[in-house]
């Protein structure tokens, strides 16, 4: 299945010069949805994974699908005061300022097994932000999973460089 069949591309969005790509009409599509999770799936097919952490707000799509097929538990990696429990968070650096990850302080063990999951790796700030907290709270992050990899952003190569396995479906070079 050609994957960029199914994600739209708005161009100039949110501002000019960029090219959304909005993977909203991917989950629209029963057959590649479920392609998509089997493919996001099979590398870890008999690996213990006891955690899927999916980072705000798409990530939460396909990581909670992806969780489900591996019978395993789900971890929201939310944006600063969303979640309602107590916290742990990691500042990550932005064009233009930062931002700030959290997760509840009882979402993964020690030792738990767990893959990091989102719709789209571009510079990889949020993803290796998620990494750096979820490895703070004990947990042993064995790859990271995306639809879409924009490769000339280099955010999938910094997430290797740390030994991390990277999946993605789809790259959009000169994005």
């Amino acid at each position: 299945m050609n994957f960029k069949d199914t994600i739209r591309t708005i161009p100039d969005h949110p501002k000019k010069g960029i090219m959304f790509r909005d993977v909203t009409t991917l989950f629209g599509n029963p057959r590649a949805f479920r392609r998509a999770v089997d493919e996001l799936v099979q590398p870890y097919a008999g690996v213990r994974i006891d955690k899927v952490a999916g980072i705000e707000a798409r990530g939460f799509i396909l990581g909670g699908a992806v969780a489900h097929q591996l019978s395993t538990g789900f971890v929201p990696v939310r944006k600063k005061g969303k979640l309602p429990f107590s916290v742990i968070g990691e500042d990550y650096e932005l064009e233009y300022g930062t931002d700030r990850v959290e997760i509840h302080t009882d979402a993964v063990k020690k030792g738990d097994n767990v893959i990091v999951v989102d719709d789209l790796i571009a510079t990889g700030g949020t993803c290796l932000a998620a990494i750096k907290l979820l490895e703070r709270a004990g947990a042993n992050v064995v790859g990271c999973s995306f639809a879409i990899d924009l490769p000339d952003l280099g955010g999938a190569e910094k997430i290797r460089k740390l030994g991390k396995q990277v999946t993605t479906l789809v790259a959009y070079e000169g994005h």
